[in-house]
């Protein structure tokens, strides 16, 4: 038996989670490594050549032989963007095709009813790197004025060589879990760019730490409130309030899973020194450029929304770059959001469980708007300093928009997390669809306010408004 299989099963997890941990923590000597020995050598080509052999080593011990989807990913989008930089329009459709086919393609033939750490895992994250790539070396073709302010941060005027981009997929601490981002960051870090801020290992030491925590918690959760105990009798026999806030702090403690992989990538890359985002407020080097997950928001958040803004915030911003604002020739905010929202769900895989979360996601995110819309201009103004200035109503607030925050992400994530049909129903069911009501009840009401607005002469209304 294997060492890694030994101390597996010793811990209690499985072998490919435990050598996915490993993976994710040898970040951290590859950055120590890095700096002793490569980072001061003149010639390029070596750091390139490092960084392609730590990464493809890493994923040769987590996949064996499949690292060739990877290796064969890399090489053909390498010659698509090669053979085909004369025709843009091209180049993007057969970039696309082949990288989003190859995935999709990858999910098929080895999907099952579990998460299983598989090859498509890192390919996932190396689709979206090679399609955005696709992207870049096309903007790079276009007359500066052409370029909004993000493409200009990330347009490729010259092709990267094919062991840059083997170093560029590969890179470590990003290939397995992200962060996504462009090329040109990769390419500002090895030509020794972020070198003369100092603070990066302190800043990634940091992150190990919350890694830490957040992965103690997670597992220590977890251990109470199994994802299989929501499939029982035991559960279901439970009272209402007690089943919705089960759900709603497994969900959390579920998340916490996803944020400790991404906390030890993160502090893998500030140690590198490669996560450089410019001065904060009080003009220290800020090295959150690739983090993933914006810890405050989430943990003080109390609303969907800010699940959304905080949670998986990397690849949320380059399906904003790469997706949603480049279907702005559509002139419509929410077709391209819902298109957004839809490529998301497909790249993620073919389970129903993606495409009811995301769908989810587009109906409560648009809900919360709408409500939060009546809050501000019909209910403050008429009351706003009554309630301001209560204590109670204060408290009362924040408790239920908490406990609103806690207990809908159980709703939410329940999908992502037991994937079939029949898997996630069966919660639902448990919970009495009360996500599925509360969304009725306000859609409802909604109408019936926005149609008594209408019947209302204009001049009445600006009267009464005034009034009010």
């Amino acid at each position: 038996m294997e060492l890694p299989q030994l101390l597996a099963t010793k811990f209690g997890v499985s072998v490919e989670a435990f050598r996915l941990l490993l993976t994710l923590l040898a970040g951290y000597p590859i950055a120590a490594i890095y700096h002793r020995f490569v980072a001061d050598l003149v010639a390029k080509p070596l750091h390139h050549l490092y960084f392609a052999f730590c990464g493809m080593s890493l994923c040769y011990f987590n996949y064996g032989m499949d690292t060739y989807h990877s290796l064969l990913g890399i090489g053909v989008t390498y010659l698509l963007v090669l053979l085909l930089r004369g025709a843009p329009l091209l180049l993007l459709i057969a970039n696309f095709i082949f990288n989003m086919g190859y995935l999709l393609l990858g999910y098929y033939f080895t999907a099952s009813n579990e998460y299983d750490i598989l090859w498509t895992m890192p390919h996932c994250i190396l689709t979206l790197r090679m399609i955005g790539l696709g992207f870049d070396v096309t903007d790079g073709l276009k007359p500066e004025e052409a370029l909004s302010k993000d493409q200009k941060e990330t347009a490729l005027r010259k092709l990267p060589s094919f062991l840059e981009l083997l170093a560029f997929a590969y890179f470590p601490s990003s290939f397995l879990v992200g962060p996504q981002f462009p090329y040109r960051r990769y390419q500002k870090f090895t030509n020794g760019e972020y070198r003369k801020h100092d603070g990066c290992v302190n800043a990634g030491l940091k992150r190990l730490g919350a890694g830490v925590l957040y992965l103690c918690v997670c597992q220590v959760g977890l251990s109470y409130l199994p994802d299989n105990y929501f499939l029982s009798e035991e559960f279901a026999a439970q009272s209402f309030i007690k089943r919705i806030y089960f759900l709603g702090f497994w969900a959390k403690f579920s998340l916490y899973k996803y944020i400790s992989c991404w906390l030890f990538a993160e502090g893998g890359l500030m140690c590198l020194g490669f996560t450089y985002k410019g001065k904060d407020e009080f003009g220290n080097p800020d090295w959150s450029g690739c983090s993933n997950v914006k810890l405050m928001l989430l943990e003080s958040g109390h609303t969907m929304q800010s699940y959304v803004l905080s949670f998986n915030v990397n690849t949320n911003q380059w399906v904003a770059q790469y997706i949603f604002k480049r279907l702005k020739f559509l002139n419509n905010r929410n077709i391209s959001y819902g298109a957004t929202l839809t490529f998301l769900a497909v790249w993620h895989g073919f389970h129903c469980g993606y495409y009811m979360t995301f769908l989810m996601e587009y109906m409560i995110v648009s809900t919360e708007k709408q409500i939060d819309s009546v809050y501000t201009k019909y209910v403050l103004p008429k009351y706003g300093e009554t309630l301001n200035n209560s204590k109670i109503y204060g408290v009362i607030y924040f408790l239920c928009l908490k406990s609103y925050n806690i207990v809908y992400m159980g709703w939410c994530l329940t999908a992502f997390v037991f994937l079939k049909y029949e898997r996630w129903i069966t919660v639902f069911s448990a919970v009495n669809y009360y996500g599925f009501i509360y969304m009725l009840i306000w859609a409802i009401f909604y109408r019936g306010f926005r149609y008594y607005r209408s019947t209302q002469p204009k001049d009445a209304v600006t009267s009464k408004e005034a009034t009010d």
